[in-house]
């Protein structure tokens, strides 16, 4: 049940900012643009995880069927489709309507069945909602109101066994250079104002907070981008963009979300 006395993690201000743009979330040239670069290195990190996890063979086609997977705060569904497309029965939650509503009506475009809901990983777990094997925390813990409380409502929705990708920026003097000011007002990557630098979380505070929820954590890995290829790729620079990973004990103790007893 919910804790009255608990607040929401979802940050108003912030899905007003990220349903500014719903119209541009395929567009490649659009706001969305660094995301749409991105995915390749998201969508083979994503995938060696799982295969490695789950022991699964990599030349099996859709090798991920019979697993389930959520991605929090899914925006336009940019990973929930390729995932769905190697197996996964896919759920994507979002605070943003009109972000789930360009989610579902480009998969149903595709011809892809995946469960949208507008929804927070607080509102999934009152529903008494069966976890998951993979949980997809992308671009999500920089924009919510408590990263902490947020981060634990997570965890309790990966299944023993499971795991959780987060990726994030880190709050760093090179971050706030490039994701920030080059990124914003300077390559116009993004609309100004998609970032707050504050809000950036170091590996060192995401680790805490994973470990003391009793997950394994493993990174950070760091994320880079080419600017003579335009290419991303994995690299061991975590001073702006990482990613890093949190698995489930097989008992499947966790430490109690607040609000519990």
């Amino acid at each position: 049940m919910n804790d009255p006395a608990r607040s929401s993690t979802v940050d108003p201000s912030e899905v007003a900012k990220l349903s500014a743009t719903t119209g541009e979330w395929w567009d490649t040239r659009g706001s969305f643009a660094p995301l749409h670069a991105m995915n390749p290195v998201r969508l083979a990190f994503i995938r060696e995880r799982a295969l490695a996890q789950f022991g699964i063979e990599p030349n099996t086609r859709a090798p991920f069927v019979g697993l389930r997977l959520l991605d929090i705060g899914c925006g336009g569904g940019l990973l929930c489709e390729p995932m769905a497309r190697l197996g996964f029965a896919v759920t994507g939650v979002d605070a943003s309507p009109r972000n789930v509503e360009a989610a579902q009506a480009h998969a149903e475009q595709g011809g892809l069945a995946i469960d949208y809901r507008v929804a927070a990983s607080e509102d999934l777990i009152a529903g008494g909602e069966t976890p998951f094997d993979v949980v997809l925390n992308m671009e999500v813990v920089e924009h919510v109101a408590n990263p902490e409380e947020f981060l634990r409502d997570c965890i309790h929705l990966v299944a023993p066994r499971g795991f959780m990708i987060v990726s994030t920026l880190n709050r760093t003097l090179k971050s706030l250079a490039l994701a920030k000011i080059g990124a914003e007002y300077i390559l116009r990557w993004t609309p100004v104002g998609s970032h707050d630098w504050r809000r950036f979380v170091t590996p060192k505070e995401l680790g805490a907070i994973l470990a003391a929820a009793g997950c394994e954590v493993e990174g950070p890995f760091g994320v880079t981008f080419d600017p003579f290829t335009g290419r991303w790729s994995r690299s061991g620079d975590h001073q702006v963009n990482y990613l890093m990973t949190a698995t489930r004990p097989p008992n499947g103790a966790l430490r109690a979300r607040a609000g519990q007893r």
